[in-house]
C-alpha cells in the first residue's frame, strides 16, 4: 500500500476536499498539521519545491501538489495506480 502524506491546516477547505477524495478511495494517510508553522512547515516547503500553500500531498515521497492537482490526477486516471502501488 502506498504511503500518503498530506500537509494541512485547520479549517482549510482545500485540505478538507483533498482528504475527502483520499477517504473516498479508502486509503489511509498521514496528516501533518502545519498551522503553527515551525519545522514541519519548513519541511513541507522544502519537499514541495518552495510551494507554501496547503494542502501539499505526497504519495510514496512523490510530490503530487495541492488539492486541485490531486483531483486532476484522479480525473486523468492516474491516482488509483499510485494508490495501489
Amino acid at each position: 500500500m502506498a504511503k500518503i502524506e498530506i500537509y494541512t491546516k485547520t479549517f482549510c477547505p482545500y485540505c478538507t476536499r483533498a482528504k475527502g477524495l483520499l477517504q473516498s478511495k479508502g486509503v489511509a494517510f498521514e496528516e501533518v498539521d502545519i498551522g503553527m508553522g515551525g519545522s514541519k512547515r519548513q519541511e513541507m516547503i522544502q519537499r514541495a519545491n518552495g510551494r507554501t500553500t496547503v494542502p501539499q500531498i505526497f504519495i510514496d515521497d512523490r510530490h503530487i501538489g495541492g488539492s486541485d492537482d490531486l483531483a486532476a490526477l484522479d480525473r486523468q486516471g492516474g491516482l488509483d495506480p499510485l494508490l495501489a502501488a
